[in-house]
């Protein structure tokens, strides 16, 4: 069944569950070409006891879910919701529970959503210690956050992306800096063309993001084929983001962007609230410092900006494409 094309997904979910069919979902495309997943419901199902009692939901729950259900992250809510008994809406009044991408949690507190008394669930993408520190701040009950992918579903549950743990029932291992699941909630299949998952005879499975189990924590990167080739060189941009956002605390983004000697030239980009897009700008000047003391020459940004958004897709995902486009101007002769 494929979901996306139903009147209303979350009954369409609920439905082929009942009747043991599979469903096919839409990635988001932030990788690539968005492509359809094709998994059991029970892989999402099964999830379902664990979900509850890490976010401590019943019945009475009323979840906040404002992205679109075209996202998997935020139809899993909506479906787990519905199977609890739960209340699902699109305000905050009166929520007990909100589902948002670290940038829409960001923009909510920007705008002084009320979030008190609310237990924030945060994935799409890494949730720093800071912004996880600024929710409770600004009121949140109590906020969580996991890493997964459309193919994987949960892989690591924790507070923030600091705090990972491999989810119930998952085995986590990482393979010269790559991330390996074996789990009951992986997918089937694809539905056209293939995509980045690579599956092994014994169940092992990966969508190619990189990251390290350190002490029983789980470190993610980012996905390894996001990669700039500068003068030669080959510079995984995941690698460098974790170090500067490690060190400093700071969303930092790393591109390449067009060079007439070295191909692509590496640049940082810095999300600073109320900035201009800005080359090479004196609020850099924390990681800044931060890159010429851990990174490799090679890995060092060359040119660095800051901006006051990041650009995201519907999802509320980084938009890299949209991003590089944005600065392009500031560098073309």
């Amino acid at each position: 069944m494929d979901v996306a094309a139903a009147p209303d997904p979350v009954q369409a979910v609920l439905a082929a569950h009942r009747q043991g069919d599979l469903i096919a979902l839409r990635t988001s495309g932030t990788t690539g070409t968005p492509r359809s997943v094709v998994r059991a419901t029970s892989s999402w199902f099964d999830s379902f006891d664990h979900v509850t009692r890490l976010l401590g939901m019943d019945a009475t729950s009323r979840v906040w879910v404002p992205g679109p259900f075209s996202a998997t992250m935020n139809l899993f809510a909506a479906v787990h919701a519905e199977h609890l008994g739960a209340a699902v809406q699109t305000s905050t009044a009166g929520a007990t529970h909100a589902v948002l991408t670290p940038a829409a949690l960001s923009g909510a507190i920007a705008h002084g959503t009320d979030l008190t008394g609310v237990h924030v669930l945060v994935a799409g993408d890494r949730l720093t210690p800071g912004l996880h520190d600024h929710a409770l701040d600004h009121g949140a009950a109590r906020v969580s956050h996991y890493y997964g992918a459309a193919e994987l579903s949960f892989v690591a549950w924790g507070s923030h992306a600091e705090d990972l743990r491999p989810f119930p029932c998952v085995e986590v291992d990482c393979r010269e800096g790559v991330v390996w699941v074996r789990s009951p909630y992986v997918c089937r299949r694809y539905d056209g063309p293939d995509g980045p998952l690579t599956w092994e005879p014994d169940g092992w499975a990966t969508v190619g993001d990189r990251g390290c189990l350190e002490d029983g924590f789980l470190r993610i990167h980012g996905r390894g084929t996001d990669a700039v080739v500068t003068a030669g060189a080959t510079v995984l941009v995941a690698d460098v983001e974790a170090v500067l956002e490690g060190a400093t605390g700071h969303r930092v983004v790393v591109v390449g962007l067009p060079h007439p000697d070295l191909g692509q030239v590496l640049c940082g980009v810095v999300r600073q609230p109320g900035a201009p897009v800005t080359p090479d700008a004196s609020g850099l000047a924390t990681v800044r410092q931060a890159a010429r003391e851990l990174l490799d020459p090679a890995q060092r940004p060359r040119r660095w900006f800051e901006v006051a958004d990041l650009p995201l897709t519907s999802a509320g995902k980084l938009d890299r494409e949209r991003l590089v486009a944005s600065l392009l101007p500031s560098v073309t002769p």
